[in-house]
């Protein structure tokens, strides 16, 4: 029953998201305002009846219908309760249904939130929301139902079916398959839905980019919500992104938090651009510039979301983090041609009304900053879609996909990422207009001096690799340069105000959200470079095989082997693990545990790592393998990763700084400063 009802309400989602679509457009075309409520009201039916539907799924995967085949596929009855809800989104068809609720979400949020006021973007954005709406429901009604059933024929084939075949049987399995190991970690509770939240959130701005471009208003009216809603979504994006790293550095064994996965790939790239996009916005917002950028960015962003969506669902890259091959590839095919011709076509249709009016009439301009800023976003991204392109026409032309590693896109991106940092450092020290070499000197010689004694101590303790001083090098530029320009407004503030120290700072903070939460979101940007400098540069690694007993070293710390014993946790679960104590110096500071956990009906294991942590770095250790007939008999795999910790604070503080920025800011009078 459950499974019928959310098939029927997906039935009459997918009515009414084409009649939102037909009300809207003749209400655009007619100027019929009550068509055009009538479409906005049918946007919220929509998003109740996805719904239910989602809600009937929820029902079948917590019950353990494993007649229905995605329940079989994803759940188990040794599974706890918390997986079973994840098993949501932890197949193709399930998650598939768990982006059109979302998207139904947000279409429903921007038509109750956004479009009550009269509005000539309105049915325009309507239309854009529902017709993407309408093309996942679509594929997950005809491509990837999750409500199909299992049907058992005489000669003994199986196959999935919404409606029983002639001559078959149904098939009502005592347990199922269960969710994949690997996916088994808290990280799956929101890694997936963060992405997906970035993904399908920045239908939004695309939808306003493009009710833009079609009724012509391409000043700043529709600016305005396309940056809150890409906010939205890039604070997703940033989140998933970085939970996805932990899950990585937590499941996988590697010892690193990125190996440049196709997929992974596919989530940075909307996110590269989005970030560029939220530059830039400040440019057209302050000097009428950047118009043409804006568009091209946001429409590039969107393009590169189903870009990303099909990368993950159609089988056409070999990831841990990918579905199964499946034949919805083909459609999301015709989606990202669609998109991009109309993109293109709408832009081309207003080119020459997008010309900005601010003029750049110096290189050291916070304006001409920040077009280098947008370029070597571009370029960055432009690396990391050729690499993930390359299998795919290698593959057309020779019959063979060949992929391009890590280093190679190391070695590619890594001078682009350092000179992110540095134009961050520089950005803060421009001013709108014009800004001559001579005052940018007297405004940066201050925290250029007190950032050069970091290299100059990092040499004088021994370091000598090039790359990791001078990374961390700019790290602090960037962050004297921001302490300098906060403690300088915070100076001019306190005189004209005669507020005390800590007033003046917090009212700043107070008073321009927007600006201090974007220094905030470049306070976490450095620290998490900081991160990538200490395991990128800097990670010593060894492996040993022991007996009980034995003792070996890596960096400062030594360990010791106290024991190994395999323990039976459940039925569908057993666990080898050793216990080591981790000394510094001769002092015990700590036991870790690193662990196998063996998954027999899964025909699959998991390595879990044990970690002493501090702020220094990470003791990250990787039991590989034992053989109790052997001598010795036990081998690890043990990374030093420095400075690791620091990358995960300073994604807290982007975070952080990100919802500061997503506040609107009070307009102040401007305050001078002391130049």
């Amino acid at each position: 029953m459950a499974a019928n009802l959310g098939f029927g309400f997906l039935i009459l989602a997918f009515i009414i998201a084409l009649y939102a679509i037909v009300t809207a457009l003749y209400g655009a075309k007619n100027h019929a305002e009550l068509f055009v409520e009538s479409a906005r009201r049918a946007t919220l039916v929509v998003f109740a009846l996805i719904s239910l539907a989602t809600g009937m799924l929820l029902v079948l995967l917590l019950s353990g219908q494993f007649q229905y085949t995605y329940v079989f596929r994803v759940t188990s009855l040794d599974m706890p309760t918390y997986l079973k809800i994840t098993a949501l989104w932890g197949g193709q068809a399930g998650s598939l249904l768990f982006w059109v609720w979302l998207l139904s979400l947000f279409s429903a949020a921007v038509s109750f939130f956004d479009l009550k006021q009269k509005s000539q973007f309105a049915p325009w954005v309507m239309i854009v929301n529902m017709s993407t709406l309408a093309f996942f429901l679509f594929m997950v009604l005809f491509f990837e139902n999750p409500f199909e059933r299992i049907w058992l024929f005489a000669d003994g084939s199986v196959i999935s079916s919404f409606i029983q075949p002639l001559n078959s049987i149904a098939v009502l399995p005592p347990d199922g398959n269960g969710l994949n190991p690997l996916l088994r970690h808290i990280g799956m509770v929101v890694h997936p839905p963060l992405l997906y939240i970035g993904f399908v959130s920045f239908v939004i701005p695309f939808a306003y980019a493009i009710a833009s471009l079609v009724t012509g208003d391409t000043e700043g009216d529709w600016l305005s919500s396309a940056r809150r809603w890409s906010l939205v979504s890039w604070l997703a994006l940033s989140a998933g992104l970085v939970v996805g790293s932990r899950w990585a550095y937590d499941v996988l064994g590697w010892g690193g938090y990125w190996g440049w996965d196709p997929v992974e790939i596919a989530a940075l790239m909307p996110w590269l651009t989005c970030t560029a996009f939220l530059h830039s916005i400040v440019v057209q917002e302050r000097r009428s510039a950047f118009k043409r950028w804006n568009y091209v960015l946001i429409l590039i962003t969107f393009c590169l979301v189903i870009l990303g969506t099909f990368l993950t669902r159609s089988g056409v890259l070999s990831s841990v983090h990918a579905f199964s091959a499946s034949s919805i590839g083909p459609v999301f095919f015709v989606l990202i041609s669609l998109a991009l011709l109309v993109s293109v076509g709408l832009l081309m249709w207003r080119w020459n009304h997008l010309g900005g009016q601010g003029e750049m009439r110096s290189v050291f301009s916070r304006e001409s900053l920040f077009l280098f800023n947008n370029i070597v976003f571009i370029c960055i991204f432009l690396i990391c879609l050729a690499g993930v392109l390359f299998p795919l026409l290698t593959g057309v032309i020779s019959g063979r996909q060949v992929t391009v590693g890590a280093q190679w896109y190391k070695a590619t991106t890594g001078p682009f990422f350092a000179l992110l940092l540095a134009l961050m450092g520089v950005v803060p020290l421009s001013v709108w207009g014009v800004t001559n070499g001579r005052l940018f000197g007297k405004r940066i010689w201050q925290p250029l001096a007190v950032s050069l004694l970091v290299p100059v101590l990092l040499v004088i303790f021994g370091q000598r690799t090039v790359g990791g001083i001078l990374t961390l090098w700019i790290c602090a530029l960037v962050l004297c340069v921001l302490a300098f320009d906060f403690g300088i407004t915070c100076k001019a503030r306190k005189r004209n105000t005669g507020e005390g120290s800590v007033e003046a700072a917090v009212n700043l903070l107070k008073k321009n959200s927007r600006r201090y939460g974007g220094y905030l979101v470049h306070l976490g940007v450095v620290l998490m470079a900081v991160g990538v400098v200490g395991i990128e540069f800097f990670q010593l690694t060894t492996q040993q095989t022991l007996n009980v007993g034995d003792e070996f070293s890596i960096g400062n710390y030594s360990l010791t082997l106290q024991s190994i014993q395999t323990s039976k946790e459940s039925a569908s679960l057993q666990s080898t693990s050793a216990a080591l104590l981790v000394s510094e110096q001769g002092s015990p500071m700590a036991e870790v545990q690193p662990r196998i956990d063996g998954y027999p009906k899964a025909g699959q294991s998991v390595t879990v790592p044990g970690l002493y942590s501090t702020l220094a770095g990470d003791l990250y250790i990787v039991l590989t393998d034992w053989q109790p007939d052997s001598d010795p008999a036990v081998t690890f795999k043990v990374f030093y990763n420095p400075l690791i910790n620091w990358f995960w604070l300073g994604a807290i503080l982007l975070a952080l700084g990100g919802l500061i920025a997503f506040q609107p800011g009070k307009k102040t009078a401007k305050v001078r400063q002391i130049e």
